[in-house]
């Protein structure tokens, strides 16, 4: 063999190469989404950690994923791939970096803003560096930009299509100045920003230093490889289920403007290695704003199958091969424009979950947790800041109870299935609003009983201390708590409270409401439903 054969022969990856490739792949991932946590300006992203960051094939399909917001991460992909057609992919040069939150395209909600980096190299790019973060304000009929109450998309702030926000380098500042122009926060916006930039250049880099140490063709073939592996592994974990079809019906008790029964309805299909998930029979896009983009639907069907399947799964793009997920446009789960859906990802990705769950139980028991709480229950409060004479945001979702599994109790006052955050701390609450936490503590004997309790749910308390704000809060499973399995008790329903002076006011799973100086609201969310018959 001449030496021009031996440098032209085809590059395979053994199982040790392809592990290597695996992590350090997943750990450019997980720096940049580091980086833009340590960098950005408000609580919600460098405390509450609500961010994702992914790298990709020029096409936008997922090579590696950082182990953030599961929602974001399932759904960035069609995002990506969608932007990049939308914008056009052969007009990207080096230096250019996409902004986009349009959730049609499929995006979440608005406040979900994703920055999309393209890496070149030789002229031709390579690699996707993308992160998506949720950002405090993005304009809208109230502040933190989540009415529950808005019935089309221009009430929920500026919906931004994929244009450039860096330009060669340069960063276009009439782009920059139109979006700030339009929200509250201006400075924490910026700033929030401009740190998804800086971590998508870190993993910029970091993908360059890889092609510089293996050479162009193995970083492609090492990332061809590792979605092929990706999906040798999902079916080979979807064949040890049990083959069947089961179908399932839940329901959103509110649909953000007044008390509605919003069916959800999966039904779900395995065989051999594959499975189909039909949610087309679910209600149509309703009024208020729990509608949600079909890139929500698939994340939560990519969440579920590799939560019962394997949860030590690759998530690349070869994870969703297997895997069939119909939708009907215009639906509560495949929204079109103009529906309003700034609450379909922290109520209605949730039931879905829900649903899909209770028809893998259907065939496949033994294998499925008795329902979580059913929302990411999430309150914000607005307004000018009398200390500074500037807007203030706050934004928090709050865990609940985890639904009890076969083998073990719930956890308590955790955040499950498709968020991952963390809390804002009390002190940094006390610190950036003028709020003040008068409770925070785990709802105790919330969960439902069984063999296996499920997890007790969560208090918050917020009063206001001065000025006025325009506040949102929006639960679910208010009606009736987190269903048990197997002869397990439901979870205790979730409720929301306004104290304004001696006035206890029992509010609806999802309301809008004006605070003066002096007012409280407290959240209770729902305990998680038991497994299995208590013992006597």
């Amino acid at each position: 063999m001449t030496l021009q054969q031996m440098t032209e022969a085809p590059i395979h990856l053994n199982a040790v190469d392809l592990e290597i490739a695996r992590n350090r792949l997943e750990s450019i991932a997980e720096e940049v989404g580091m980086a833009l946590i340590r960098t950005s300006y408000s609580p919600n992203i460098k405390d509450r950690r609500d961010c994702s960051a992914g790298l990709y094939q020029p096409t936008g399909e997922l090579i590696s994923q950082a182990e953030h917001i599961p929602l974001h991460l399932g759904l960035m992909p069609t995002l990506i791939q969608r932007a990049l057609h939308e914008y056009g992919a052969d007009r990207l040069k080096p230096g250019d970096i996409l902004i986009t939150n349009n959730p049609y395209l499929g995006g979440s909600h608005l406040p979900d803003t994703c920055v999309i980096t393209p890496v070149f190299s030789k002229g031709e790019v390579v690699a996707i560096v993308a992160n998506m973060a949720h950002h405090v304000d993005v304009g809208g009929i109230t502040p933190g930009s989540m009415a529950t109450h808005a019935t089309e998309i221009f009430q929920e702030g500026i919906r931004i299509p994929p244009v450039r926000l860096f330009a060669e380098g340069e960063e276009c500042q009439d782009v920059l100045s139109l979006i700030l122009t339009n929200v509250r926060t201006a400075d924490k916006t910026r700033g929030d920003l401009l740190a998804q930039v800086a971590a998508n250049r870190l993993g910029e880099r970091r993908v360059l230093e890889v092609i510089e140490e293996w050479g162009l063709e193995k970083f492609e073939v090492s990332t061809a490889a590792l979605v092929d592996y990706a999906e040798r592994r999902t079916r080979s974990a979807l064949s040890q289920l049990p083959d069947g079809t089961g179908r399932f019906v839940d329901y959103i008790e509110h649909n953000g403007v007044t008390k509605q029964q919003l069916p959800i309805v999966a039904t779900v299909t395995k065989q051999g290695s594959e499975i189909t998930v039909d949610l087309s029979e679910s209600a149509d896009q309703t009024k208020g704003a729990v509608n949600c983009s079909f890139a929500v639907a698939e994340a939560c069907v990519a969440y579920v199958v590799k939560m019962l399947a394997d949860p030590s799964l690759p998530s690349n793009a070869g994870l969703m091969k297997p895997i069939t997920v119909h939708t009907r446009p215009g639906s509560l789960v495949s929204a079109v424009f103009p529906a309003p859906v700034a609450n379909g990802n922290t109520q209605t990705a949730q039931r879905i979950v829900d649903v899909l769950l209770g028809a893998f139980q259907a065939f496949a028991p033994g294998l499925v947790p008795a329902a979580s709480s059913g929302s990411m229950s999430i309150v914000t409060i607005g307004g000018v800041d009398e200390r500074t004479g500037r807007y203030f945001s706050y934004i928090e979702t709050y865990g609940g109870g985890q639904g009890a599994l076969p083998n073990q109790s719930g956890a308590d006052a955790t955040h499950t299935h498709m968020t991952n955050t963390r809390n804002t701390p009390c002190e940094v609450i006390e610190r950036e609003y003028p709020l003040r936490v008068e409770r925070y503590a785990i709802a105790r004997n919330t969960g439902g009983n069984g063999k296996h309790r499920g997890g007790d749910g969560l208090i918050r308390e917020l009063t206001l201390t001065s000025g006025e704000a325009t506040a949102v809060a929006a639960t679910a499973r208010v009606e009736e708590g987190p269903w048990g399995l197997e002869g397990g008790a439901n979870g205790t329903p979730a409720h929301v409270r306004l104290t304004s002076g001696r006035i206890v006011t029992e509010l609806e799973a999802m309301s809008r409401l004006d605070l003066t100086a002096g007012d409280s609201i407290r959240i209770q969310t729902a305990g998680g439903g038991g497994y299995g018959t208590p013992k006597a």
